[in-house]
């Protein structure tokens, strides 16, 4: 199944499991072509364990939460960039940053969730556009009624997004004035020039380990939420089910973003209206 790698190893029967496992806990589907993936994303954590196959390394994760979390994160892909699909940010500083900061200059909560933040880029660039370009008015919107939330089911990636600091490089294709607003050279970087993200940014995130497919700890409803390329792992039904559960989480006239291939349908249609590519609202009254 893998060249150079005996079944007894790693065999046909443990790729079934390691599929149906990570489908169970994440909603993820492994299709075939990833049973190499599978392999590389795991043999590490099966060597560090000193067991001699796949299979006997599967037999002891119902009795080991931690390296079942290790397992889940190193089959969670967690690519992306800063400011990805930038007409979700342009839409976003346009029409719905207008709203929110009359809301906050109101002395109202405003209440923003990233779902599948990754690595932290998502959350950073969303935070810098509300922000805005001008310092001194970001800093004053920052003292008010900000709430942001960044989720994400890898606690490798959660790591990442709470040191917030990126090769600079990793910045550029941000706006410049943005960039200029709210990134400060991190300190005690060698090699690369490193950026980080400002104080002020940081302590309006906070960061939380969430599983899409448990329960939601969160109770009061958001105006914004990002969840973008995540479901593109999911079959249909999942995708159909989290939409709607996150539609049911939107305010009135709140916004959801998805990513470029995914799409609204099933019950969620009834609850959200689009309003751009991949942008869409939840109906009723803001």
């Amino acid at each position: 199944m893998v060249p150079g790698v005996s079944p007894a190893i790693y065999g046909e029967a443990d790729f079934c499991r390691i599929a149906e496992l990570i489908h169970a806990e994440t909603g993820i589907v492994l299709s075939e072509r990833k049973k190499m993936l599978a392999y590389s994303r795991l043999a590490p954590l099966v060597r560090r364990s000193a067991l001699t196959s796949f299979g006997a390394f599967l037999d002891t994760l119902a009795d080991d939460p931690r390296t079942m979390t290790e397992v889940i994160a190193a089959l969670t892909t967690n690519h992306t960039y800063f400011h990805r699909e930038p007409h979700h940010f342009e839409h976003f500083e346009s029409v719905v940053r207008p709203e929110l900061l009359r809301r906050a200059d109101a002395g109202a909560d405003v209440r923003i969730w990233s779902a599948g933040c990754s690595t932290g880029e998502e959350i950073w660039t969303l935070m810098m556009v509300l922000l805005g370009r001008d310092r001194a008015a970001g800093l004053k919107l920052a003292r008010g009624k900000l709430i942001a939330l960044a989720s994400d089911i890898s606690v490798n990636a959660l790591a990442s997004a709470r040191a917030a600091h990126y090769p600079a490089s990793a910045l550029e294709a941000l706006p410049e004035p943005l960039r200029r607003a709210w990134c400060v050279p991190a300190s005690g970087s060698a090699g690369e020039p490193r950026l980080a993200i400002a104080p002020e940014v940081q302590a309006l995130v906070r960061f939380r380990e969430l599983n899409l497919m448990g329960e939601w700890p969160m109770n009061r409803p958001f105006d914004v939420i990002f969840c973008r390329n995540v479901m593109i792992y999911f079959d249909i039904p999942t995708k159909e089910r989290l939409i709607e559960r996150f539609a049911r989480q939107l305010a009135p006239g709140g916004y959801l973003y998805i990513g470029h291939s995914e799409r609204v349908s099933g019950p969620a249609t009834a609850l959200l209206e689009p309003v751009g590519p991949t942008i869409y609202r939840r109906k009723g009254h803001a």
